[in-house]
């Protein structure tokens, strides 16, 4: 567990109101076709990570903050995706999440899509319930991504 000084919190903050200005001012990401859209239409895909690290950038204990989340950290992460680097299958039933791509394409396998999901740099992804996916790099430089998300259980290995 991963325990933060103020300061650090503090920084965190910031870092988090930074992203969410700059995903404000972005565009939204990549959308599945509507005619390619359904329930479980994509089956779980790359069950492990493969040329990526995930990087805790800073946490803050929500159950000590005002909306008093008890058991929940909202997260700010970055996740780098080195050329055909996976993140693998995992659901965000559980674990909210918006991703800002920094740089690179990457792409979604969605449960909810047919076909593949393109996001380019400066694209917003929601991850909500209902959302079950993995991403791969499929170009030839590395991506890089920003994901701000509300985190239930750390011991849960498909977090990512």
């Amino acid at each position: 567990m991963l325990n933060f000084r103020k300061s650090t919190s503090l920084r965190g903050s910031v870092l988090a109101a930074g992203v969410f200005a700059l995903m404000g001012s972005g565009a939204l990401a990549g959308e599945c076709p509507a005619d390619q859209m359904g329930v479980d239409v994509t089956k779980p895909g790359a069950t492990e990570p493969s040329g990526v690290t995930d990087n805790v950038l800073s946490s803050i204990d929500l159950g000590q903050e005002m909306l008093q989340a008890e058991g929940r950290k909202f997260r700010l992460r970055q996740l780098v995706i080195e050329p055909g680097g996976v993140v693998p299958w995992h659901s965000h039933d559980d674990r909210p999440a918006i991703i800002y791509i920094v740089s690179g394409t990457v792409e979604e396998y969605a449960s909810t899509c047919a076909v593949p999901i393109v996001h380019k740099a400066g694209d917003v992804a929601p991850e909500t319930k209902g959302t079950a996916h993995w991403w791969k790099n499929t170009g030839s430089e590395t991506a890089v991504l920003l994901s701000a998300d509300i985190l239930h259980d750390e011991t849960d290995a498909n977090t990512m």
